[in-house]
């Protein structure tokens, strides 16, 4: 077989497919939550930081060259800093993102078990089978 053959056969499995189609929707999701959180949360944070940012949270590594106001202003002068604000930024994305999916993981399955728990229709069979029994039990 060859090997562009394989390889049509496997993008082309359903698996493939919908693992495509969950990184494409995870990415949407992702910058929801990254707008979220920049936009709305973050706003919040800094009432209670004074207005400063997360990511202007640096230690200069150069004193030599001179303070810096935010972390933009260090790296565009290439002094080595030591950006632990970032770094700060990045768990509490984590945190969100992962609380987001924890969320909707919980939804789906309340769904998917309300889908379970609702009792299903009989089939023509069962009906028979239930009518039978019926029976039985009268004749007895």
């Amino acid at each position: 077989m060859s090997f562009i053959k394989e390889f049509k056969e496997f993008a082309m499995k359903g698996n493939v497919m919908d693992l495509a189609v969950g990184v494409i929707i995870g990415g949407a999701f992702g910058k929801i939550v990254t707008s979220l959180v920049d936009n709305v949360l973050m706003p919040l944070v800094g009432l209670f930081t004074q207005g400063k940012n997360f990511n202007d949270y640096f230690v200069l590594l150069d004193k030599s060259k001179g303070e810096f106001a935010t972390l933009a202003d260090a790296k565009a002068k290439g002094v080595a800093v030591f950006a632990y604000g970032a770094f700060i930024q990045s768990i509490i994305d984590f945190i969100i993102i992962a609380f987001c999916v924890f969320l909707l993981v919980k939804f789906m399955n309340r769904i998917s078990k309300k889908k379970d728990e609702a009792p299903a229709e009989p089939t023509t069979q069962e009906k028979l089978l239930m009518e039978i029994r019926d029976e039985l039990k009268k004749s007895r």
